[in-house]
């Protein structure tokens, strides 16, 4: 956890009260949704959303188990959701398992008081009529289940694409081979709870994986991809190349991913063609340090070409023009050609739009050697692992130039992440099976 924020024993533990003297809002049923991670967030945000237009009176919580749950405020604001749970900001970002020495520092961290304070809330709240839908792995899983309360499960980081494909020379893809899922037996175990009222997962591959260990999962599509689309750029970048620079959400290792990621770029300052770097970021990293490193890389400061753009900044250096755009992603990953990448959910669903990408490892914790590996054959090659910036210039560069390999690697994406409406049929299924509506 990092050193400013407060100490796990004074997180903020907010539990709903119900109005005393309303019998009927003691014995409502409330949905509430788990997640770990700032990709599960996101996904939690989309179901969340297509419950409520589905059912405005149902009451809905959250609880995000990892950060703070920025993605939630807005809904918060609109006072048709409420953010709970004691959170705490942990040093790998949420990705312990990614390394040893990652899970070391969220031990130290507090980490296992923050998930024995979170259990014991789920406990609590379970014998208030709570119903829980958990998002994300073992930890959302583990707590629902613990809890007492009927619960659904939403597998999201887990496909049997990533063992399926590609060489799978390595032991954990021979350990999942014996398996026949991505998914572990304990979780098999965890799923087939009597308790348990649905299991879905993000592919029909990983679904079938599972019913042959007898955990009754479907895939009614994936939430990622529902408010997305493609669409041709505005008139102030149409005579641009125009590229997505993704490079995460977590801090530092953000501001180091979009230094990397800017080096590769330098080979198309002698680009005969403007060339658009479209930077899409969220509360994080901030915008002076995204703006000292153009700086120290020789662009100058100057003004968006277009108000519709939605850009907080813009930066210039010959050919290449940077903006720079706070929750512009849903509507420029649309607009582009290729991506640039070191972030995880971001780029799933940037080539489940058909726009290919490439990606840039690095020490982390998020965005490693085996991250992007995985990450690579989960989307069929669509985004290609490069191991230096001279590597990814290349690669890039064949993508700019290679309209065939382009529409090829975009059909696998959209093949691997498929088609938009997750969110509306799982939130239906949410209410038939969790709330016992429609």
């Amino acid at each position: 956890m990092q050193s400013s924020a407060l100490p796990l024993g004074h997180a903020a533990e907010r539990e709903p009260q119900s109005p005393s003297g309303d019998r009927i809002s003691h014995i409502r049923t409330t949905l509430l949704v788990l997640c770990n991670g700032h990709g599960e967030d996101l996904i939690a945000l989309r179901v969340l959303e297509a419950v409520h237009r589905l059912r405005p009176q149902l009451s809905l919580e959250v609880m995000p188990l990892v950060g703070k749950g920025r993605a939630f405020d807005a809904a918060v604001e609109g006072g048709w959701l409420q953010k709970i749970g004691p959170s705490a900001t942990l040093p790998s970002g949420g990705f312990s398992n990614q390394s040893f020495k990652g899970l070391l520092s969220d031990l130290s961290a507090g980490l296992p008081l923050l998930s024995w304070r979170q259990w014991r809330l789920c406990r609590r709240l379970a014998r208030q009529n709570r119903v829980m839908l958990a998002i994300g792995d073992l930890l959302p899983l583990l707590l629902a289940r613990s809890s007492g309360a009927c619960f659904g499960f939403l597998g999201t980081p887990k496909s049997d694409y990533t063992w399926r494909s590609g060489p799978g020379h390595a032991l954990s893809d021979v350990y999942h081979r014996l398996k026949g899922s991505e998914w572990d037996p304990w979780e098999w175990a965890l799923m087939t709870s009597r308790r348990c009222r649905l299991v879905a997962m993000r592919d029909r591959l990983t679904a079938r994986g599972l019913q042959r260990h007898g955990v009754s999962a479907v895939a009614p599509g994936n939430p990622m991809m529902d408010g997305l689309c493609r669409e041709s750029p505005p008139a102030a970048l149409k005579r641009c190349r125009r590229i997505l620079m993704l490079c995460g959400s977590r801090m530092p290792e953000a501001s180091s991913n979009f230094r990397r990621l800017l080096a590769a770029t330098h080979q198309l300052e002698t680009s005969p063609t403007p060339v658009a770097l479209l930077v899409a970021v969220g509360s994080q990293p901030p915008l002076e340090v995204l703006e000292q490193l153009l700086k120290q890389d020789g662009f100058r400061r100057s003004l968006p070409p277009s108000d519709e753009l939605g850009a907080v900044a813009c930066w210039v250096k010959g050919p290449l023009l940077v903006l720079i755009g706070r929750r512009c992603f849903d509507r420029w990953a649309g607009w582009v050609e290729a991506g640039l990448a070191t972030a995880g959910t971001a780029t799933e669903q940037l080539v489940g739009l058909g726009i290919p990408a490439v990606s840039l490892p690095g020490p982390g914790p998020q965005f490693k050697k085996g991250f992007a590996r995985r990450q690579s054959r989960l989307l069929g090659g669509a985004v290609y692992p490069c191991g230096d910036t001279i590597e990814l210039a290349r690669k890039l560069d064949r993508l700019l130039s290679d309209d065939e390999l382009v529409e090829r690697l975009g059909r696998i994406g959209q093949r691997r992440m498929g088609p938009p409406g997750g969110s509306q049929r799982l939130a239906r299924l949410v209410l038939k099976q969790l709330c016992g509506d429609l």
